[in-house]
């Protein structure tokens, strides 16, 4: 292999160290069929597009790109690295900047913005964890 390629390969991770950083760093996300994965719950179809976009948007910015999976209202974001054929790094961080952005609940951080009202079915985006 050349220095080059040896350079640009990606370290894939064990079945046994992917499934420690998921416990340690995305709880929220499993390993399945050699994929890490993440269900987000939606109030229904505008959550749930809105959700495949912002996903869109951060795979598209970090030029690595998950499968969707979606449905009325849920999607399933899986990633894995194709090239490296494994999870590496970069799987690791596109989950954790998802799961930062999708997460994201303005209105329990004290500031300025309130929130999606969840209580009123008509504006309910997001089934938050905890």
């Amino acid at each position: 292999m050349s220095e080059e390629k040896e350079r640009k390969r990606e370290r894939v991770y064990s079945e046994e160290e992917i499934l420690s950083k998921l416990q340690a760093e995305l709880p929220h996300w499993r390993y399945e069929n050699g994929w890490i994965r993440r269900k987000y719950k939606t109030h229904g179809w505008k959550s749930t597009l809105m959700v495949i976009n912002t996903v869109g948007h951060l795979a598209e910015a970090a030029w690595h790109h998950p499968d969707l999976k979606a449905s009325y209202a849920w999607v399933e974001v899986l990633l894995v690295n194709h090239a490296a054929k494994g999870v590496t790094d970069k799987d690791f961080e596109l989950a954790r900047k998802i799961e930062e952005v999708v997460q994201w609940q303005p209105g329990t951080a004290g500031g300025a913005l309130e929130g999606t009202p969840n209580a009123d079915q008509r504006f309910a985006y997001l089934k938050y964890d905890g």
